[in-house]
């Protein structure tokens, strides 16, 4: 569909407090009043000034020929949503929507068939250049290219995982798809290839660690380290010094925290305003750090490397592992007690590292992180969705059921009971019974997650591949994501979500023209405090919050922003 001639059209329309009622052609009832019908329309495409369809919510097709005077509603065959229309001429035109839903027709809309796209994944645009020749997007970087009109849908590499809610093509080869997160896409070979033209943070971060629900640091590759002090609703990119991978972070309150990868030690007791590096001792690489307080730390790495500070890192001592295997991950829960894990290893101590006891895990894999919240109660997670738990401080280790074979990366407990571990392809997994049960979360990417840390049962961050940084107040039942968008506005907005309907995330725009003390809340249709999306003063600007909410179950929801005295409410619709 060209740019110029695609208009989002919505019709807003309340029948029933908190309700809408969809109409199809089959339904029994017809509309009365507004005609042709009152469904919300999303897009719509003219093949001459007077030919042109429109299509919505509930599968409905609207015709007119007359340039508007006049629309003619046509029969569909789905109720399903439908979001782009693509008109070669007055005949052939192409419908798409979710999920995967493909419609077609060679007569002007008089019939239209449905075809196979080969995905689930919700399609939003679709652009066809000639009867045969067309590609259509959606959901999770998802292209899809025809040649045939139809009849065969080809899944092409978009090189993303962002939603992409736009494309247009000029020729059978030149096209754009553009998408959230600023996404732009071209290709000059039909799709062939796509080129990424804008991007934001593409370094690679690879754990994080928080204080308290509002203080946090990442770490990553090249040396990255942004700092957040409002909750990640904000992140700032910090100095290192260094172009090092860094592999782990642990701050022991706000101010303190120590960074490690490669050979490099990074140490900041001012929240990261500075970084100085310090002395490793070693020339095996680092993988791992954990502080109890602001002197006591230990840090792990490759070739069984365990190295200990008791002054804040002022000096670093050697200490003696009993192996050689690569060790990737370390958790202290006192001065004293502490465990480490590596290539199918086990290591225990309970004298500050002076010694350390081989464990025997009972499984052949390797093991990436570990989480224990007193010396007695831990969990282990790596290879093949392993997950060990011990509750005697390692002497035994009992194999959990994660429900996965995808490697799992991190861990993170806040008590014996509630943890969630990450892993590999955007895996997020709960549990509030100290692993008897453990339960898949979305986190809508598929890049690896890297690292997880809670400070409570309910506040959590997620960082993994491509700057991905995912956050929770709920204990994961939704996560949020925020940027500031780069736009000075003159007054106080909110936006229409986008997608709506949604299956499990979605997005919400709003602009303040001054600094004022802002909410974001979401409700049910009780009125039933569902989570708080932003409770912070703010700047002047625009930002985008991405709302995840795989754990709630599908229905009609309201979010309300409370800027000053300015207050507005808009409806939203989880559809599963």
């Amino acid at each position: 569909m060209n740019i110029t001639t695609k208009i989002v059209v919505v019709l807003t329309y309340k029948i029933i407090l908190f309700n809408q009622i969809i109409f199809s052609q089959n339904s029994g009832w017809f509309w009365q009043n507004p005609l042709p019908q009152g469904n919300p329309l999303y897009a719509v495409d003219f093949t001459n000034e007077l030919t042109g369809w429109a299509v919505g919510s509930g599968g409905i097709i609207i015709k007119t020929t007359d340039g508007g005077t006049s629309w003619t509603s046509q029969t569909s065959g789905t109720t399903q949503y439908l979001y782009g229309v693509s008109f070669t001429d007055s005949d052939n035109g192409t419908a798409v929507g979710g999920p995967g839903t493909i419609l077609r027709t060679t007569d002007g809309g008089a019939t239209w068939t449905l075809q196979t796209s080969g995905t689930y994944s919700w399609l939003f645009d679709v652009s066809f250049t000639n009867p045969n020749s067309g590609t259509a997007v959606g959901g999770e970087g998802t292209i899809l290219k025809t040649t045939d009109g139809g009849a065969t849908w080809t899944s092409q590499t978009s090189g993303t995982t962002e939603w992409l809610s736009g494309v247009s093509f000029t020729d059978s080869d030149n096209g754009t798809a553009v998408g959230l997160q600023g996404t732009i896409i071209r290709t000059t070979n039909g799709g062939t290839t796509w080129t990424l033209q804008t991007s934001g943070t593409t370094d690679d971060l690879l754990a994080v660690s928080f204080t308290d629900s509002d203080n946090g640091t990442t770490v990553g590759n090249e040396g990255t380290i942004l700092r957040t002090t409002d909750a990640g609703t904000t992140w700032t990119s910090q100095t290192s010094g260094t172009t090092q991978y860094l592999y782990d972070v642990s701050f022991t309150d706000s101010d303190i925290g120590t960074a490690v990868g490669g050979t490099t030690i990074l140490r900041t007791t001012d929240a990261g305003a500075t970084w100085v590096s310090q002395t490793s001792g070693t020339t095996h690489s680092l993988q791992s750090v954990s502080f109890t307080d602001s002197d006591n730390g230990t840090a792990v790495g490759l070739q069984g490397t365990i190295i200990r500070t008791t002054n804040g890192g002022t000096t670093w001592t050697l200490q003696t592992s009993g192996t050689t295997d690569d060790l990737l991950a370390v958790s202290f829960t006192d001065s004293n007690n502490g465990t480490v894990v590596g290539e199918g290893i086990i290591l225990r101590t309970t004298n500050g590292g002076i010694s350390w006891t081989s464990q025997p895990p009972g499984v052949i894999d390797w093991f990436s992180g570990v989480s224990f919240t007193d010396s007695d109660n831990g969990t282990v997670v790596g290879g093949g969705g392993k997950i060990l738990r011990t509750t005697d401080g390692g002497t035994t280790w009992e194999l959990q059921s994660s429900g996965t074979t995808t490697s799992l990366r991190a861990v993170s407990f806040t008590d014996s009971d509630n943890g969630t571990v990450v892993g590999f392809f955007g895996t997020i997994l709960r549990t509030t019974d100290g692993g008897a049960n453990w339960n898949l979360q979305s986190s809508t990417t598929s890049w690896m997650l890297d690292g997880v840390s809670f400070t409570d049962s309910d506040n959590g961050a997620i960082v993994g591949e491509w700057g991905t940084i995912l956050r929770t107040t709920n204990g994961g039942a939704s996560f949020i994501e925020e940027k500031e968008v780069d736009e000075i506005p003159t007054e106080f907005y909110l936006t229409n979500n986008f997608p709506n309907p949604f299956n499990p995330s979605t997005k919400i725009r709003y602009s303040v023209p001054q600094l004022s003390n802002v909410t974001i809340k979401v409700f049910d249709v009780l009125g039933n405090e569902i989570e708080t999306l932003v409770n912070e003063e703010k700047p002047t600007g625009s930002y985008e919050i991405t709302w995840y909410a795989e754990g709630l179950p599908s229905g009609v929801y309201f979010y309300q922003l409370k800027a000053d005295s300015f207050v507005e409410t808009k409806k939203m619709v989880l559809m599963k």
